[in-house]
């Protein structure tokens, strides 16, 4: 499912189907809101708009404003996180300066490629053919090269008090200085944050304005009646605080169309009950009364107010808020603490529920009110969203009460939560608790100061700390409770400008106090090098003046040092000095002057030097991600490394403790080479000290003919056994006992005298070295027996040739079987099919003609 996004015209709110954001990325607190969005709707659906808004708005109110506080508080979270992860980062910096220059022609250049970077005056600092970008650096980089401190250009960052007045009460006409500086001047060298510190104290009997912001939908109106007769007492209440008091009123209901109100003509004109005698038609908001210090005309314009309606529970209050916030003129608000009370039984409608009653044009948070004192665009405008109450509130100092009944408590809670500086409390069913309720949020607001600034110019950031005068501990926040009257709090201010930035300024100031503090900051990005004006140097031969170290030439004259003059000399012979080898001019790096090639800088920041431009201090190996593993300098192509460094990369430390067993005097046990403080094994050794060979085939074997020479002088090294098995050291035992969990290898192997051999291997310090422990007595086998040899060689043969003989007589047995069942098949063949015709039986019988059988 798609969601709409739309942009709050110049508010710079983003809203999206759940929230809406204030696009105000300098802004120390970010705000959200719930916008539930819907289809336009019409008088035909009247119906099913209500029950829709009934369930997004008003059913699930209390549940948005929960997830807004909590998208809120991991917003805050995330962003001290971030701060405190980029301060640790910053530190694990701060150990190695590092400037990373790119192109560098001048000493401005070198103080805009990085916070670290220093230019050297110095006059003859740069060697024959290397460029100008050799002055960049850093500081300590410069006089290892031999250039001295008082050469070195490196611009600090320093601010200045312009305005400085001490902090004191108010003395008439002279209104309190609660802040001190009132002014400074910043000149800052850019990435490098700098700070400063400023005061707050809170002055006695300072002036308060109290604008009375009242809903009059007709579940107020007892509320309202109870308004009316509590004019004196809130005044009295106000006039214990500061002898400076001002109150305005305001009234407000929703906007005058479906579904937020009955657009039924009759009910426009009354929408109360018709028992109720006094009803005004329903409005959006109304400014009453403007801040003044009569608080009888205060009376007077509340008590003609009279109560109106409206259909859906919330009420259009953030319409109301942000026009007393923006309509700053036509409220009177002053040089004062800044209080608006809103007085209200319901929630609110947000950005985006102005769809619900075909309004689709975004608020625009700016006053609309007409002559008579009226918002004239209610129903054109969408209500604004929390982000955007929470913005106008903080840039024109106003601190919002909320001043509401028990069951709308939790919600206004969580909006205070969003909107900085705010209080909440719990109206009694008829407010006859609103003087008390509203002295004591006062009490609380003016006691918390919380120090923030206005929209920052670009590239800049800004970041707190305060030092509570309580005890408390620093927080990055800049906050400090309970700061009571006439004691003073301090807060530092860390500033910082990401790049070289025109002249600018802001104001920083504690909110709900209209005093600020106006910051004027400047970048150091230029050089004052402060060389004599002579024109004809003698650095630069006399044909030219220095500036930051480097000659700028006369006319008719050039060179580094303005040693050339133009026409002297044969152009061919000078380009040809610029050449290596007849190769490209300057390597394709630089440009030939006078014979001398003056070698380009290098976008990438590396120097391009000697004197064809053929070196630089880059391309050299890389170690961890580091040119000569952070532990020496490339030079021309070759790390230098540190001391105690070695390698082509400067990645091996000068030391074989690495590699040295404690149960040993050789490195690596002699099996291995130590290389960068660790055993580079061989013949399938294993690591970290080649101790021990898994894939190692088994030496009893090899050193067998060893082991018969060195044991019992016979085998085939006898003659020369020294020589042959000087790798091997022996003892002789007389009996080899086996031993677990031990590195020896237990052998048993025949010699040539075809006896066992028994003894143990032990691998020595060294390749190939054994020490081995040898059996006295080997297991020879007993002699044959001859006769017995005889005898069953003659039994073998007789039972040979028995065995033959019944082999072939079984075979001619066969044979015959064959032959005999051959015969009597073909027997059974040969039956004759008639009698011989030579045979006469020997008797004859004759039948009787005449017999008939009876």
């Amino acid at each position: 499912m798609l969601f709409p996004i739309y942009e709050m015209s110049k508010c710079h709110t983003l809203c999206t189907w759940a929230l809406c954001f204030p696009l105000d990325l300098h802004s120390e607190h970010a705000h959200v809101s719930i916008k539930p969005h819907h289809s336009p709707v019409n008088r035909q659906v009247r119906e099913e708009v209500w029950s829709l808004s009934e369930t997004l708005v008003r059913d699930l109110r209390g549940e948005a404003v929960t997830f807004i506080a909590l998208i809120f508080e991991m917003y805050q979270r995330v962003a001290v996180l971030l701060q405190i992860l980029l301060l640790l980062r910053r530190g694990a910096h701060s150990e190695k300066e590092e400037c990373l220059k790119t192109i560098v022609n001048s000493c401005a250049d070198c103080i805009r490629s990085g916070p670290s970077c220093a230019w050297c005056k110095q006059p003859n600092f740069t060697k024959t053919g290397e460029p100008d970008a050799t002055r960049c650096d850093t500081e300590s980089l410069l006089l290892e090269k031999g250039c001295q401190k008082s050469n070195i250009i490196s611009p600090k960052s320093h601010h200045i008090r312009v305005e400085d007045r001490p902090l004191s009460k108010a003395t008439p006409p002279r209104q309190p200085v609660q802040l001190r500086p009132q002014e400074v001047k910043l000149a800052l060298r850019p990435g490098l944050p700098y700070t400063f510190q400023f005061s707050f104290k809170r002055a006695e009997d300072y002036p308060v304005d109290l604008y009375y912001l009242m809903d009059l939908s007709y579940s107020m109106r007892d509320d309202l009646l109870k308004v009316k007769q509590l004019g004196r007492d809130l005044w009295t209440a106000l006039k214990k605080t500061t002898s400076r008091a001002r109150i305005g009123f305001g009234a407000f209901v929703d906007k005058t169309v479906l579904p937020f109100t009955d657009t039924n003509v009759k009910k426009l004109e009354k929408p109360c009950p018709e028992e109720e005698q006094y009803c005004q038609p329903p409005f959006g908001y109304r400014h009453v009364l403007s801040l003044t210090d009569e608080y009888n005309l205060f009376n007077e314009m509340v008590a003609s107010q009279y109560i109106s309606g409206n259909l859906d529970p919330p009420e259009g209050s953030l319409d109301a808020i942000m026009q007393a916030a923006v309509c700053g003129d036509k409220i009177g608000w002053g040089n004062s603490t800044r209080l608006l009370v809103l007085t209200t039984d319901a929630g609110f409608h947000m950005a985006g529920d102005g769809k619900l009653g075909s309004i689709l044009l975004p608020n625009d948070c700016e006053c609309h009110l007409d002559k008579n004192l009226m918002y004239s665009k209610s129903n054109k405008m969408d209500y604004p969203s929390v982000g955007q109450v929470a913005r106008k509130l903080a840039e024109n100092n106003i601190q919002p009460i909320f001043a509401v009944t028990s069951n709308m408590e939790q919600i206004y809670r969580k909006l205070k939560e969003i909107i900085p500086k705010s209080e909440v409390g719990v109206l009694s069913e008829d407010s006859s608790n609103v003087v008390t309720l509203i002295d004591n949020a006062y009490k609380s607001l003016s006691s918390n100061v919380i120090v923030t600034h206005e929209a920052l110019p670009q590239h800049v950031t800004v970041t707190y700390t305060s030092n509570c005068a309580n005890g408390h501990q620093p927080s990055p926040r800049g906050t400090c409770d309970n700061v009571g009257l006439d004691r003073e709090v301090e807060f530092n201010v860390t500033v910082k400008a990401e790049q070289c930035i025109d002249e600018t300024s802001f104001f920083i100031g504690a909110l709900g106090f209209t005093e600020k503090m106006k910051v004027t900051l400047t970048t150091q990005c230029k050089c004052e090098c402060d060389e004599p004006q002579n024109s004809n140097h003698s650095h630069c031969n006399g044909h030219g003046r220095i500036t930051c170290g480097m000659c700028s030439c006369n006319a008719g004259y050039l060179g580094q040092r303005c040693e050339c003059h133009v026409g002297d000399k044969d152009e061919s012979h000078l380009r040809a000095a610029c050449q290596r080898d007849n190769g490209t001019e300057c390597s394709g790096l630089g440009e030939c002057v006078c014979g001398v090639c003056q070698c380009h800088a290098s976008e990438d920041g590396k120097t391009i030097y000697g004197k064809y431009c053929e070196c630089d201090d880059k391309s050299c190996e890389v170690h961890h991600n580091k040119l000569c593993g952070g532990q020496g300098k490339c030079d021309c192509g070759k790390c230098k490394c540190d001391q105690g460094y070695q390698g082509s990369a400067c990645q091996c430390k000068i030391s074989t403790e690495g590699c040295l067993p404690t149960d040993a005097n050789q490195v690596c046990y002699g099996r291995g080479d130590c290389v960068c403080n660790m055993c580079q094994c061989k013949g399938g050794y294993k690591s970290p000290f080649c101790k021990e060979c898994p894939g190692c085939p088994s030496p009893c074997a090899e050193a067998a003919s060893c082991i018969e020479c060195l044991g019992f002088q016979t085998g085939p090294f006898s003659k020369n056994c020294t020589e042959s098995c000087s790798h091997i050291k022996h003892k002789m035992v007389d009996k080899l006992t086996v031993k677990k969990h031990t590195s020896k290898k237990n052998c048993k192997e025949r010699d040539v005298e075809n006896c066992w051999m028994v003894f143990s291997m032990e691998e020595r310090e060294g390749f190939n070295s054994y020490m081995a422990e040898i059996q006295t007595e080997r297991e020879c086998p007993e002699p044959p027996n001859v006769a017995a040899i005889i005898a069953g060689a003659f039994a073998g043969v007789a039972l040979i040739g028995i065995l033959i003989l019944a082999i072939i007589k079984g075979i001619i047995y066969a044979s015959e079987l064959k032959e005999f069942r051959k015969f009597e098949k073909e027997k059974q063949k040969s039956t004759w099919s008639q009698e011989n015709a030579m045979f006469t039986a020997a008797t004859t019988t004759v039948q009787n003609p005449f017999f008939s059988g009876e």
